[in-house]
């Protein structure tokens, strides 16, 4: 360990809230570990940084406020892919490096994306909650059901971005039946094995299910809205484990509320957590879960991993990951 270099992490709890180590940072310097700090700019950000020359951050902002306030600083590294919450650009004219997490949790984001799709078209945990109720042992008949079960085979599943986390989701909806259509301004992304590639109006035209795998860049911000929902099949079901700000929320909950979608399922909103006043927690057929997606213990070990390599990178003059170059 180096006690010359200092380590903060500003929001550790998420990544690690008892089930993992630190140990892998601690061995690269003197390590402070903060559950929370804060999600707005704050000037506890800056004063908990302090001297420090790594920031380890996950969604903690530093801001150019920030990085004014905290001249020692020459490395912020992300416990996630997303970087959206670091000004990168001025980072960069500070010469500070951003580093990230890019591949950590592809298998586990797009099986729950799936599975998000599986509650909507089967209702498991209602209909669980109304046998332990007591209704199936006082029931007439040997079965029943409360909504429509819908069979996915047949069906045609577009998805929104196709990089390893549309890629992996392709892969399960394939082996369900699906035919699969895929819209990515990537060429390199196209794997005709896994998906039929089109433009994003014959996507929304022909998709009984959409799927958002696309990353939060200024192209894609509230790419679903009255408009392209207004393209969409009448009762298309929609899932996002991606970006809250992808979807215009307001569009969405009158959409379902109308029945032009026939449902969501939803891993994450434009502000987390989520206001009381979001128009999505009283639209029909909306499901919600609390950015979820990446959590199981083996992709947050691997999100520790490979952060821990990334500060050795740096500190060895090699950096890896980084995101402004």
């Amino acid at each position: 360990m180096d006690k010359k270099i200092k380590i903060v992490v500003l929001d550790g709890y998420t990544e690690n809230p008892g089930d993992l180590s630190w140990e892998g940072l601690k061995a690269l310097g003197q390590l402070t570990v903060y559950d929370r700090t804060a999600y707005t700019d704050s000037p506890l950000i800056a004063e908990r940084i302090g001297d420090a020359q790594i920031a380890v951050i996950n969604k903690t902002p530093i801001t150019r406020a920030t990085m004014d306030r905290c001249p020692s600083l020459r490395l912020i590294a992300v416990l996630a892919t997303g970087y959206n919450v670091v000004d990168c650009a001025y980072a960069k004219e500070k010469g500070i490096a951003v580093v990230n997490v890019p591949a950590y949790g592809t298998q586990a984001v797009s099986q729950y994306a799936v599975g998000l799709l599986l509650e909507i078209c089967s209702h498991y945990g209602h209909h669980d909650a109304t046998v332990k109720a007591g209704r199936w042992a006082g029931h007439t008949d040997w079965c029943y059901w409360d909504f429509p079960l819908i069979e996915l085979a047949g069906k045609t599943a577009g998805i929104i971005g196709f990089g390893r986390i549309g890629q992996a989701t392709a892969k399960i909806l394939k082996a369900m039946d699906m035919e699969v259509l895929a819209c990515t301004p990537h060429p390199e992304q196209k794997d005709p094995q896994l998906a039929r590639y089109t433009d994003l109006d014959t996507l929304l035209a022909n998709a009984d299910v959409i799927f958002l795998h696309c990353p939060l860049v200024p192209s894609t911000e509230g790419i679903i809205n009255k408009k392209t929902i207004s393209q969409m099949k009448d009762g298309v079901i929609l899932i996002n484990n991606s970006r809250g700000q992808l979807i215009v929320e307001k569009d969405l909950a009158e959409a379902l509320d109308g029945g032009k979608v026939y449902a969501a399922g939803l891993d994450v909103v434009s502000t987390e957590p989520i206001r009381g006043d979001n128009p999505l927690l009283k639209a029909k057929n909306c499901l919600i879960t609390p950015h979820i997606s990446w959590a199981a213990k083996a992709p947050r070990q691997r999100i520790m991993d490979c952060t821990a390599e990334n500060i050795r990178a740096f500190l060895a003059g090699q950096p890896v990951n980084v995101v402004n170059h």
